[in-house]
């Protein structure tokens, strides 16, 4: 069942040098499977900005990337911590919601994606997207505490399951953005593929 969210892919680099040397410096022998799921969350959330509370001049996609240029949107970050958890043997997939590209709905939506990680024999949900002002995502095994809770007025809710790879529309996107503008006119807002696992 877990297998396929464990696998490297070209978007899941967790062979890349760069993310190996970074597990060693994250992750101790010790450490159980929930001890290196906090670790990575914590690092990813943290230390790697979001790319528009940044305003990041690099784009970047795969997980290597992500942690080379020190920065990512949601998906990318997504993509590291599900490449620190897998090269650890954690099952790592992904969800996504339908949210606003604003506070409300004037400027359309978007597809946010954040992890979902196999702990204690069941999934749970961590959004490394990072905090801000309104924006208080943290690690927990119970509920989930993610970073924007849906709001029904504006239309705004989850693709139910987990998913294997990232959002394959969005990664293409981010393949093409040269800048920060070519990401919020190119956004896609569906998702269109089916779940690996209905949860």
């Amino acid at each position: 069942m877990t297998q396929k969210f464990l696998l490297a892919t070209d978007m899941i680099d967790f062979h890349h040098m760069a993310i190996q040397n970074k597990t060693k410096q994250l992750f101790t022998a010790g450490m159980n499977d929930v001890g290196k799921a906090r670790a990575a969350y914590a690092f990813v959330r943290v230390q790697i900005p979001h790319s528009f509370d940044c305003n990041a001049q690099v784009i970047t996609a795969n997980a290597s990337d992500v942690l080379i240029h020190q920065t990512g949107i949601c998906h990318a970050k997504a993509n590291l911590l599900a490449a620190l958890l897998r090269s650890q043997a954690i099952p790592t997939g992904f969800c996504f919601q339908h949210l606003t590209l604003a506070d409300d709905d004037s400027l359309g939506y978007c597809v946010h994606a954040y992890n979902a990680v196999y702990l204690e024999k069941r999934w749970i949900r961590l959004d490394a997207r990072g905090n801000k002002p309104g924006v208080e995502a943290r690690f927990s095994l119970n509920e989930p505490i993610l970073a924007f809770p849906n709001r029904r007025e504006y239309d705004e809710y989850d693709w139910p399951g987990v998913y294997a790879n990232p959002h394959q529309p969005t990664m293409q996107m981010l393949v093409k953005a040269g800048c920060l503008q070519d990401i919020l006119d190119n956004i896609p807002d569906t998702q269109n593929e089916k779940p690996d696992l209905l949860v």
